[in-house]
C-alpha cells in the first residue's frame, strides 16, 4: 500500500472497505435483478459474473 492506504488508521481502512463492499454487493444485486427482470436467464448472468450457474441462483435466486 501507498500513499493515502498508508497514513490511514488500520481499523478505519478496514471499515471502509468493508462498507465499499457491502455498496458493491448491493448494486450487483440490483443489477442481477434489472437482468432478471429483463429476460436474461441465470446461465448468461452468470457468464457475466465469472461463476456458475448454480452460484447465481443460489445467491440470489431465492429473494
Amino acid at each position: 500500500m501507498t500513499g493515502a492506504a498508508e497514513a490511514e488508521p488500520p481499523l478505519r481502512l478496514i471499515q471502509e472497505i468493508t462498507r465499499q463492499r457491502r455498496e458493491l454487493e448491493r448494486a450487483e444485486e440490483a443489477a442481477v435483478r434489472r437482468a432478471r427482470v429483463a429476460g436474461y436467464s441465470w446461465q448468461a448472468i452468470a457468464m457475466s459474473l465469472g461463476v456458475s450457474k448454480q452460484a447465481v441462483h443460489k445467491k440470489y435466486g431465492r429473494r
